[in-house]
C-alpha cells in the first residue's frame, strides 16, 4: 500500500487536521455495531465462506440493485448461476459504480480483509477472486475471526420475539458480544389476517400460552421480552413506514385483535388504532427493562409488484418514502413521555428533507436524565454515503449536540461490511477537520479528542451500557 493506491492512509481526509484527528483518535478504536442483520447461526457455527462471490453476493441487495441498473440479468443477482459467475458480473459493474458508496466499500473491503489494493474490474477480476477466495478458506477468516480481525466488540443482531435465541446462548462465552435485538415488526403486519394469525400461533407455540385476547398477547410479549433480556438483549428495533397515533374513539385494540383472530380485515381507523396501541405497549416494555429503542422510519418497501412476487422482500426494490408526519411522531413520543415511560430512543430518518424536523423533534424529549437520551440515528440505508453523512453531521451539529451522537452502524447482512465504520470515521473526521480549518471549531485537542472518540466508539458504549 502507498499513497498512489486508491485506498491509501489518508483516503477521504482532505486537510491536515482531518488526517491528524483520524489517525490519532479514530483509526485504532474498536467497533460497536449496535444494529445489523448478521446471522447469529453463522457466527455460532463459525462458518467459513467458500469464495468471495458467496460472501459478497449471497444476500446483498445493494449490489443486486446496482447490477440490475447496469443491465445485468436477474439470474446473476438472485438466480441459480454460480457465485463465480455472479461475481464476474459484479466485477463488470464495479467500474460503473464510481461516485456511489459501493465503489468505496468494495475497495475498502478488498484492502482491509485481503490486503488487495488493485481496482476491481473485468481485467483484475479473476486474480482478485482467486486470491481472496483462497484467503477466505483459511480458519483465520471464519465468521468469528472476521469479527475479531476488525476489532468488533459488540454485534447487535435483529431477532423476532418468537426466536429461540439458541445461537446467542451458544455464543455467550465468545469474546465478541453477540447481543440479540428485539424486532417485533410482525405484530403490526395486519394487512393479511391469515399471515397475522400464523404469527400469533407461532407465539403461542413458543410461549406455551394461549393468546385469545389482546391482554393475553401483551402477557406473552412481556414473557418473551424478559427472556430476551436474560439472554443479553438491551435494545429493540422497529422498522416502520411511519409512526402511528390516534386519539379517535372506536380504536379499541381488543376489538381489533378479535377481528383479526376471526380472519377479518381491519379498516383504516382500526388499523391505526391497533398499531398505535401495540407500539405503545411494546415501548413501555422497553422502558420497564431499561432498553434502548430504535425506530427506522421512512422506507417505501416492495415497490415492484412483479419482482416482489417472484423474489420476496429485501431484494432491492425499496426506496425513500414521502416526508414523515411530524405530528404523529410528536404525539406518539409524548404519549410515552407523559407517563414517564419514554425509554432511550434512536430515530433513524430515511428522507433527507426531514433531517431538521427529526433533530428538533428529539430535542423536545431530552429530559436531562441521560446525556443524549434521544438520538438522531446514523445516516441510514440510502443515506449512508458521503453526501448523506455530511448532511447528517451538519444538521445534527447545527440543531443538536454532535458530541453526544452514538455513531455509525453497518445495518448489513455481510460479514465483510465492517470497513463501513472506518468509512464513517473518515468522513466524520474530514467534516470536523474542515470546520476546524475554517475556524468554526477551535483546534483544541481535548475538544477534538472527546468529539472524535465519542462519536466513533465511546458514546455508543456508554449509551447502551455494553
Amino acid at each position: 500500500m502507498n499513497m498512489k493506491s486508491f485506498i491509501h492512509p489518508d483516503f477521504l481526509l482532505e486537510s491536515a487536521t482531518a488526517k491528524e484527528i483520524f489517525h490519532d483518535y479514530a483509526e485504532g478504536l474498536p467497533i460497536i455495531d449496535f444494529h445489523c442483520h448478521l446471522s447469529p447461526k453463522l457466527i455460532a457455527e463459525d462458518h467459513i465462506f467458500d469464495n468471495l462471490g458467496e460472501v459478497w453476493l449471497a444476500g446483498d441487495h445493494y449490489k443486486w440493485r446496482a447490477m440490475r441498473t447496469n443491465g445485468v440479468d436477474e439470474e446473476y443477482c438472485t438466480g441459480a448461476h454460480s457465485f463465480y459467475e455472479k461475481y464476474l458480473k459484479w466485477a463488470e459493474t464495479v467500474p460503473y459504480t464510481v461516485g456511489n458508496p459501493l465503489y468505496h466499500w468494495t475497495h475498502l473491503e478488498l484492502a482491509r480483509y485481503f490486503n488487495i489494493f488493485d481496482l476491481l474490474n473485468p481485467k483484475t477480476a479473476d486474480a482478485i477472486y482467486q486470491k481472496a477466495s483462497e484467503i477466505l478458506k483459511q480458519r483465520d477468516f471464519s465468521t468469528r475471526n472476521l469479527l475479531k480481525k476488525m476489532k468488533v466488540e459488540v454485534v447487535g443482531t435483529t431477532d423476532d420475539p418468537a426466536d429461540s435465541l439458541e445461537y446467542h446462548i451458544q455464543l455467550k462465552d465468545f469474546e465478541v458480544k453477540i447481543r440479540p435485538t428485539w424486532r417485533p415488526d410482525n405484530l403490526i403486519k395486519t394487512e393479511n389476517p391469515e399471515k397475522f394469525n400464523q404469527y400469533i400461533n407461532k407465539l403461542e407455540e413458543v410461549s406455551g400460552s394461549n393468546i385469545s385476547s389482546f391482554a393475553e398477547l401483551l402477557n406473552v410479549l412481556d414473557q418473551r421480552h424478559a427472556f430476551f433480556h436474560e439472554t443479553g438483549c438491551r435494545a429493540s428495533d422497529h422498522g416502520l413506514d411511519r409512526m402511528y397515533y390516534t386519539d379517535q374513539a372506536g380504536t379499541d385494540p381488543e376489538k381489533a385483535f378479535q377481528k383479526l383472530r376471526k380472519g377479518q380485515k381491519l379498516n383504516d381507523q382500526e388499523t391505526e388504532g391497533y398499531r398505535f396501541h401495540i407500539m405503545l405497549e411494546l415501548c413501555k416494555l422497553n422502558h420497564k427493562r431499561g432498553w434502548v429503542q430504535q425506530f427506522h422510519l421512512g422506507a417505501m418497501r416492495n415497490n415492484n409488484t412483479r419482482l416482489f412476487q417472484k423474489l420476496g422482500p429485501d431484494t432491492g426494490f425499496d426506496s425513500i418514502a414521502n416526508p414523515q408526519d411530524s405530528y404523529k411522531i410528536s404525539r406518539f413520543l409524548d404519549s410515552l413521555d407523559v407517563t414517564n415511560q419514554l425509554a432511550k430512543t434512536i430515530l433513524y430518518n430515511l428522507n433527507p428533507a426531514d433531517n431538521e424536523m427529526f433533530v428538533t423533534m428529539i430535542g423536545n424529549f431530552q429530559d436531562g436524565t441521560v446525556p443524549g437520551k434521544m438520538q438522531y440515528g446514523a445516516a441510514w440505508w440510502f443515506l449512508d454515503q458521503k453526501t448523506g453523512m455530511e448532511k447528517h453531521l451538519a444538521d445534527l451539529s447545527a440543531l443538536g449536540l454532535l458530541s453526544r451522537f452514538v455513531g455509525m452502524v453497518t445495518d448489513s447482512r455481510s460479514f465483510l461490511s465492517y470497513p463501513r465504520h472506518e468509512y464513517f470515521r473518515r468522513i466524520a473526521c474530514n467534516y470536523i477537520g474542515q470546520e476546524v480549518e475554517k475556524g468554526v471549531i477551535p483546534k483544541d485537542q481535548e475538544i477534538l479528542k472527546n468529539l472524535v472518540e465519542g462519536i466513533s466508539y465511546k458514546n455508543a458504549k456508554d449509551y447502551f451500557g455494553f
